[in-house]
Protein backbone atom coordinates (compact mmCIF):
# COMPACT_ATOMS: atom_id res chain seq x y z
CA UNK A 1 0.00 0.00 0.00
CA UNK A 2 1.62 3.21 -0.68
CA UNK A 3 0.51 5.20 2.22
CA UNK A 4 2.96 5.21 5.37
CA UNK A 5 2.84 6.99 9.21
CA UNK A 6 5.69 8.41 10.34
CA UNK A 7 6.22 9.62 14.07
CA UNK A 8 8.82 12.18 15.07
CA UNK A 9 9.48 11.73 18.69
CA UNK A 10 11.36 13.32 21.52
CA UNK A 11 14.95 11.75 20.62
CA UNK A 12 17.88 12.97 18.96
CA UNK A 13 18.28 12.12 15.64
CA UNK A 14 15.59 14.24 13.74
CA UNK A 15 17.58 14.09 10.49
CA UNK A 16 16.49 10.72 9.85
CA UNK A 17 12.98 11.84 10.06
CA UNK A 18 13.68 15.12 7.59
CA UNK A 19 15.58 12.26 5.05
CA UNK A 20 12.49 9.99 5.64
CA UNK A 21 9.94 11.94 4.55
CA UNK A 22 11.87 13.40 1.80
CA UNK A 23 12.48 10.29 0.20
CA UNK A 24 8.72 9.31 0.44
CA UNK A 25 6.88 12.95 -0.41
CA UNK A 26 5.65 12.61 -4.07
CA UNK A 27 5.94 9.12 -3.77
CA UNK A 28 3.35 7.98 -1.32
CA UNK A 29 0.37 9.55 1.10
CA UNK A 30 2.01 10.29 4.16
CA UNK A 31 0.66 10.97 7.92
CA UNK A 32 3.01 12.55 9.85
CA UNK A 33 2.75 13.16 13.74
CA UNK A 34 5.24 14.54 15.54
CA UNK A 35 4.99 14.89 19.56
CA UNK A 36 6.51 18.44 21.23
CA UNK A 37 9.81 17.26 22.22
CA UNK A 38 10.04 16.08 18.52
CA UNK A 39 9.30 19.61 16.95
CA UNK A 40 11.86 21.07 19.53
CA UNK A 41 14.42 18.56 18.48
CA UNK A 42 13.95 19.52 14.79
CA UNK A 43 14.55 22.63 15.49
CA UNK A 44 17.43 22.67 17.25
CA UNK A 45 18.84 20.34 15.19
CA UNK A 46 17.50 21.39 11.85
CA UNK A 47 16.65 24.70 12.31
CA UNK A 48 12.89 24.04 11.41
CA UNK A 49 9.82 23.22 12.86
CA UNK A 50 6.93 20.12 12.30
CA UNK A 51 5.59 22.66 9.58
CA UNK A 52 8.79 21.50 7.43
CA UNK A 53 6.62 18.58 6.99
CA UNK A 54 3.87 19.77 4.44
CA UNK A 55 3.30 19.23 0.49
CA UNK A 56 0.49 17.25 -1.76
CA UNK A 57 -0.83 13.76 -0.08
CA UNK A 58 0.84 14.76 3.18
CA UNK A 59 -1.21 14.96 6.19
CA UNK A 60 -0.03 16.46 9.24
CA UNK A 61 -1.74 15.25 12.36
CA UNK A 62 -1.87 16.71 15.90
CA UNK A 63 -0.31 14.63 18.66
CA UNK A 64 -2.76 15.18 20.67
CA UNK A 65 -5.79 14.55 18.90
CA UNK A 66 -5.79 10.72 19.51
CA UNK A 67 -9.08 9.74 17.83
CA UNK A 68 -7.46 10.50 14.25
CA UNK A 69 -8.45 8.97 12.02
CA UNK A 70 -5.15 7.06 11.63
CA UNK A 71 -5.94 5.89 15.24
CA UNK A 72 -8.45 3.15 13.80
CA UNK A 73 -7.64 -0.11 12.53
CA UNK A 74 -9.69 0.51 9.57
CA UNK A 75 -6.94 2.54 8.07
CA UNK A 76 -4.75 0.84 5.68
CA UNK A 77 -1.43 1.31 5.71
CA UNK A 78 1.68 -0.15 4.21
CA UNK A 79 3.38 0.70 7.55
CA UNK A 80 4.35 3.26 10.19
CA UNK A 81 7.64 4.24 11.56
CA UNK A 82 8.37 5.85 14.76
CA UNK A 83 12.04 7.98 14.03
CA UNK A 84 13.62 9.01 16.15
CA UNK A 85 12.17 6.95 18.91
CA UNK A 86 12.33 7.80 22.35
CA UNK A 87 12.86 5.43 25.11
CA UNK A 88 9.59 7.28 26.67
CA UNK A 89 7.45 6.46 24.06
CA UNK A 90 8.46 3.05 23.59
CA UNK A 91 8.18 2.45 27.27
CA UNK A 92 4.14 3.50 26.62
CA UNK A 93 3.60 1.90 23.92
CA UNK A 94 4.73 -1.96 25.65
CA UNK A 95 2.54 -0.66 28.39
CA UNK A 96 -0.20 -0.37 26.35
CA UNK A 97 -0.65 3.01 27.56
CA UNK A 98 -2.11 5.38 24.72
CA UNK A 99 -1.67 9.18 26.21
CA UNK A 100 -0.88 10.71 22.44
CA UNK A 101 -1.83 9.84 19.24
CA UNK A 102 1.90 8.26 18.63
CA UNK A 103 1.25 5.95 21.17
CA UNK A 104 -2.17 4.98 19.94
CA UNK A 105 -1.31 4.50 15.93
CA UNK A 106 1.80 2.03 17.33
CA UNK A 107 -1.13 0.15 19.19
CA UNK A 108 -2.93 0.17 16.53
CA UNK A 109 -0.64 -1.48 14.61
CA UNK A 110 0.58 -3.96 16.88
CA UNK A 111 -2.96 -5.39 17.70
CA UNK A 112 -3.69 -5.48 13.51
CA UNK A 113 -0.38 -7.25 12.91
CA UNK A 114 0.60 -4.81 10.68
CA UNK A 115 4.23 -3.16 9.58
CA UNK A 116 5.75 -0.87 13.03
CA UNK A 117 9.32 0.12 12.69
CA UNK A 118 10.67 1.63 15.32
CA UNK A 119 14.15 3.10 15.18
CA UNK A 120 15.79 3.87 18.80
CA UNK A 121 18.17 6.91 18.76
CA UNK A 122 19.14 6.04 22.10
CA UNK A 123 23.04 5.22 23.88
CA UNK A 124 23.72 3.56 26.23
CA UNK A 125 20.60 0.90 26.43
CA UNK A 126 19.48 0.53 30.50
CA UNK A 127 18.04 -3.05 31.13
CA UNK A 128 14.98 -1.64 31.17
CA UNK A 129 15.09 -0.61 27.21
CA UNK A 130 16.24 -3.55 26.27
CA UNK A 131 13.23 -5.02 27.85
CA UNK A 132 10.97 -2.80 25.87
CA UNK A 133 12.80 -3.68 22.89
CA UNK A 134 12.43 -7.03 23.32
CA UNK A 135 9.16 -7.06 24.34
CA UNK A 136 7.95 -4.42 21.23
CA UNK A 137 10.25 -7.01 18.92
CA UNK A 138 7.96 -10.12 20.01
CA UNK A 139 4.76 -8.20 19.98
CA UNK A 140 5.79 -7.75 16.12
CA UNK A 141 7.36 -4.45 15.91
CA UNK A 142 10.86 -4.31 13.83
CA UNK A 143 13.78 -3.03 15.74
CA UNK A 144 16.01 -0.99 13.55
CA UNK A 145 18.12 1.11 15.66
CA UNK A 146 19.75 4.23 14.84
CA UNK A 147 23.16 2.30 13.99
CA UNK A 148 24.62 3.77 10.46
CA UNK A 149 27.49 1.52 8.96
CA UNK A 150 30.64 2.54 6.88
CA UNK A 151 31.23 -0.28 4.24
CA UNK A 152 30.00 2.39 1.72
CA UNK A 153 32.91 4.77 2.92
CA UNK A 154 30.42 7.62 4.00
CA UNK A 155 31.65 10.69 3.73
CA UNK A 156 29.26 13.47 5.36
CA UNK A 157 26.37 13.11 8.26
CA UNK A 158 23.52 13.07 5.34
CA UNK A 159 25.72 10.19 3.95
CA UNK A 160 25.36 8.37 7.75
CA UNK A 161 22.01 9.25 7.75
CA UNK A 162 21.05 7.66 4.21
CA UNK A 163 22.51 4.29 5.81
CA UNK A 164 19.48 4.40 7.94
CA UNK A 165 16.75 5.57 6.05
CA UNK A 166 17.69 3.24 3.46
CA UNK A 167 17.42 0.44 5.87
CA UNK A 168 13.95 1.54 6.65
CA UNK A 169 12.68 1.83 3.05
CA UNK A 170 13.90 -1.51 2.75
CA UNK A 171 11.50 -2.94 5.47
CA UNK A 172 8.72 -1.32 3.91
CA UNK A 173 9.66 -2.72 0.74
CA UNK A 174 10.10 0.19 -1.24
CA UNK A 175 12.67 0.73 -3.65
CA UNK A 176 15.54 2.99 -2.79
CA UNK A 177 18.26 4.45 -4.38
CA UNK A 178 20.41 5.89 -1.29
CA UNK A 179 22.95 3.40 -0.95
CA UNK A 180 23.56 0.22 -2.93
CA UNK A 181 23.30 -3.09 -1.97
CA UNK A 182 26.51 -4.43 -0.27
CA UNK A 183 28.99 -6.06 -2.28
CA UNK A 184 32.65 -6.93 -0.67
CA UNK A 185 35.27 -6.02 -2.78
CA UNK A 186 38.01 -8.71 -3.48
Amino acid sequence: MNRYIIAVTGASGAIYAKKLFDYLKGKAELHVIVSERGAELMRLELSTGSSYFSGENVVLHKNSKINASIASGSFKTGGMVIVPASMGTLGRIVSGVSTSLIERVADVMLKEKRKLIVVPREAPLSSIHLKNLLTLDQAGALILPASPGFYNNPQTIDDLADIVVARILDQLDIEQELIPPYHPKN
